[in-house]
């Protein structure tokens, strides 16, 4: 061979490789936030999303709905300025919560957060003991028709001590707004989770199967990995509240049950439900529809689901005679691994 036509077929071998497309894997992301982690899988032939990406957005959510983070709207907002400008994350937020509050007659409402900082469980941690006067007095500042999202984007609060607590759907809605970012880069199948809320969009093609996440059983001890079910996710958020970790027996009667506080009352009232896993097209709603199902007793809860039928849903109760039950939807069933 020449060294024209050697040449030529170097350049032939070299144009050949350069065309063929490399095969997809898994990419992943891992790293902190909101005060616990995040993992993100996604499939793709290379790197397409960065770390710093994922944490600059979830930088800026919290900037804007943080309770931890004084300079955050949600705290300005909290500690009086009426002036403050919210952002999208808040305004999406703020009608979501909106709306669950007005589905359970006001059994969520993310103005608890009065309520929430008294009983210790804020950014302060600071506990105190409620007689009924305190409790009927900080009563009054908590409705989430006491508030409103104006034209301007400012907020108005009927009582300037209104205190917003988003905790109980803003980390469902971060998880789908890295979801969202992802597939605007055109990531077309992964998984994003968030402090174990999460959210699995299209298939893992690489296994030819569907995403498949397991559910912790809600007795384990905090050692333990025991999973009472695999379920499959495609195009669903998922997310768990439970009060499993404060489950309390009577010293007499031996029955067990858990404490949440209910925002009508204002005290932390029995429970029977363990814990609520959902699953709904976006995880800001499973999340704040698993936080509604902790304020329902078992029979609330099932009436409920009944009337809203594009939630799957999985209650972990006490019975009657304290045993621990399972409650699952047959859409929920469907999902099963």
């Amino acid at each position: 061979m020449d060294i024209k036509n050697l040449v030529s077929f170097i350049g032939i071998i070299i144009l050949f490789a350069s065309c063929k497309k490399s095969e997809p894997i898994f990419q992943i992301l891992q790293g902190e936030a909101q005060g616990s982690t995040y993992n993100i899988k996604y499939i793709a032939n290379e790197e397409v999303v960065s770390k710093a990406q994922i944490d600059s957005i979830l930088l800026a959510f919290d900037m804007s709905l943080s309770t931890y983070r004084d300079d955050s709207k949600i705290s300005k907002i909290n500690a009086g300025d009426s002036t403050v400008i919210v952002d999208d994350f808040f305004v999406e937020t703020f009608k979501a919560s909106n709306q669950i509050f007005k589905e359970t007659n006001g059994l969520f409402d993310p103005t608890i957060g009065v309520l929430v900082n008294a009983y210790g469980f804020g950014p302060s941690h600071q506990r105190k003991d409620l007689n009924q006067t305190q409790v009927d007095s900080l009563l009054n500042f908590v409705g989430f028709d006491k508030v409103k999202l104006n034209a301007n984007k400012t907020i108005s609060k009927l009582h300037k001590e209104t205190y917003f607590d988003f905790n109980a759907i803003a980390q469902g809605y971060s998880v789908d707004v890295v979801a969202d970012f992802l597939k605007s880069k055109g990531i077309e199948n992964g998984i994003v989770e968030i402090g174990g809320e999460l959210i699995g969009f299209g298939k893992n093609i690489i296994d030819n199967k569907n995403w498949i996440i397991g559910i912790d059983d809600p007795l384990q001890s905090p050692e333990e990995r025991t999973l009472i079910a695999k379920v499959k996710i495609e195009n669903l958020g998922m997310a768990t509240s439970g009060n499993y970790r404060k489950v309390v027996t009577d010293s007499i009667t031996g029955e067990k049950f858990v404490h949440t506080i209910n925002p009508k009352t204002g005290k932390p009232q029995k429970g029977n439900v363990l814990s609520a896993t959902v699953l709904a097209p976006t995880c800001m709603m499973a999340d704040g529809y698993a936080t509604a199902f902790m304020v329902y007793d078992i029979k609330q809860g099932i009436e409920f689901v009944q009337k809203h039928k594009d939630l799957f849903v999985l209650l972990i109760y006490i019975d009657e005679n304290n045993k621990v039950q399972q409650f699952k939807t047959e859409n929920f069933k469907s999902l099963v691994q």
